[in-house]
């Protein structure tokens, strides 16, 4: 059987970035399939081989422990040595793959809701990418007798397949930060960490007060919660406006479930945008080119604090790929972001002045992390002298609100969307305007990178695409004013919700 074919049997496919499905059609079977498949198609192309290392990391959601057992035994299977990491976040398994120059699986659904789950897998020196995709799709598995039952589940006890705890990659990912910036570098903020169920809830603690910081932990889950970066859940919001109305913060941090995307919030209580947050990291890091997906604020061009500006598709291999494309185009700093937040870093930096980073090096790592954002952030806080709040006062005034319609069938988004974008530039804009247009106006340009990004002649713009994670319909609205972004975001999602009939 070919993975193409147990993608279409099961049910879990690639995603925006891994494989992602349903905890219970992600059986042992499924998951030992996708692995095996991996390491067969890195051994084609001479990246791994039977005796070597394979790091499998996860995060805190039921179905994880589980799964990362069938990897192992894949792994063990294939010939090979599985590393169990812990759980710790994404970007910590691909920075201790990275630094080893081995492969290494996340298990992780991310953001989205605990009956869902996926594999994230990196390649020795990066994320695979979509032509890794497609030829792992093409690699075919035999499926070992007497292993699994017919339901895919294994038929004896596997607690032996993953090994004894590594801490060293949860210490080297603490240590790629305490390294760069200065110990005391962050002394006199207070800083609120909002735990819920993140792996990244040990090292943000562990950072920030190895920085200076007073830091205080707060909302710890044993349950899963799902923060989505991009559409903050109102609880979260509610949450934080409540911790912050208690004085006691100068800001307060947090990050999704696997820890690649990242939540700051100002002394108010006021969660940023992810694509401002990751403009403010540019800044701060003194980043020469940017790459960043289309669904992204418009405040970063606007801004003018980057040599070079590039959009992709939506998701961190459109990201990577960019990069890899500037890089080649000689530029020399180059970092990425994405609407969410997650900041991935291209080139090494090695800083020759300034207060705090002279002299120091931190190296590339071109997937998406959530506490270098959060780190530089509150360092551009402390040497402006300036609230969190204040530290976006100088960009062009532009926001930005998402939100999405769970439960919304892929196939039935992309026709929709489709009957609004046939390639024909007159006939679409009418039949938007006539969708849109009581709401927002006309229609300006269309841009069709990913989804349907509408500018009207305002100048606000609103995007529609389906999520490439899970069966939603999600809705980004950019305008002059939060309140009116918000009430664009808002009012498409009433409108997009009479699509299901």
């Amino acid at each position: 059987m070919q993975i193409g074919d147990l993608m279409a049997e099961s049910g879990v496919g690639f995603g925006t970035s891994g494989a992602r499905g349903l905890a219970d059609r992600m059986t042992d079977w499924v998951c030992y399939a996708y692995t095996l498949g991996f390491l067969s198609y890195l051994e084609q192309i001479s990246e791994w081989s039977p005796g070597s290392e394979v790091g499998i990391g996860g995060d805190l959601r039921p179905s994880t422990p589980r799964i990362m057992t069938a990897c192992a035994r894949a792994v063990r299977d294939k010939g090979g040595r599985p590393l169990n990491l812990g759980f710790i976040p994404s970007p910590a398994v691909a920075n201790y793959g990275f630094g080893r120059s081995i492969p290494t699986l996340m298990v992780t659904g991310s953001h989205i809701p605990d009956d869902r789950n996926g594999i994230k897998f990196n390649l020795p020196n990066g994320e695979i990418l979509k032509h890794d995709e497609e030829r792992i799709r093409t690699q075919t598995i035999v499926r070992p007798e007497g292993l699994f039952d017919a339901a895919g589940v294994f038929v004896a006890d596997q607690s032996d397949a993953l090994p004894e705890l590594l801490p060293e990659a949860l210490k080297l990912y603490i240590e790629r930060y305490l390294d760069f910036f200065p110990r005391d570098c962050l002394k006199g903020l207070r800083i609120g960490v909002y735990e819920h169920s993140s792996v990244a809830r040990e090292p943000y603690v562990a950072v920030l007060s190895g920085l200076g910081a007073e830091v205080t932990s707060l909302g710890r889950s044993e349950v899963f919660v799902p923060v989505d970066t991009e559409a903050v859940r109102p609880e979260d919001q509610a949450l934080a406006r409540e911790w912050a109305a208690s004085g006691r913060f100068d800001a307060l941090v947090s990050a999704d479930g696997d820890g690649d995307r990242p939540l700051i919030a100002d002394e108010h209580g006021q969660w940023l945008r992810g694509d401002v947050a990751g403009v403010l990291c540019a800044r701060q890091l003194g980043i020469e080119a940017l790459v960043t997906p289309v669904s992204s604020n418009t405040v970063v061009e606007r801004c003018g604090a980057f040599e070079q500006v590039l959009r992709t598709r939506i998701g961190s291999p459109f990201v990577i790929e960019g990069m890899q494309r500037l890089m080649d185009d000689g530029l020399g700093s180059v970092a990425g972001y994405e609407a969410n937040g997650g900041f991935l870093l291209a080139t090494d930096l090695c800083r020759s002045e300034g207060p705090h980073l002279e002299g120091r090096f931190l190296p590339n790592l071109p997937t998406r992390d959530a506490l270098v954002v959060a780190i530089t952030i509150l360092l551009a806080a402390v040497e402006r002298g300036q609230p969190v709040s204040a530290l976006a006062a100088d960009l062009p005034p532009r926001f930005t609100h998402s939100d999405r319609l769970k439960e919304f069938p892929t196939e039935l988004s992309r026709a929709r969307l489709a009957a609004l974008n046939t390639g024909k530039r007159k006939a679409d804009k009418a039949a938007i305007e006539s969708e849109f247009g009581d709401a927002f106006g006309r229609v300006a340009t269309l841009d069709d990178t990913d989804g349907l990004r509408i500018t009207f002649e305002s100048g606000e713009i609103l995007h529609l695409r389906p999520s490439g994670n899970a069966p939603e319909l999600r809705a980004y609205a950019e305008a002059d004013s939060p309140e009116r972004a918000e009430t664009m975001a808002r009012i498409a999602l009433e409108k997009l919700a009479a699509w299901r009939n």
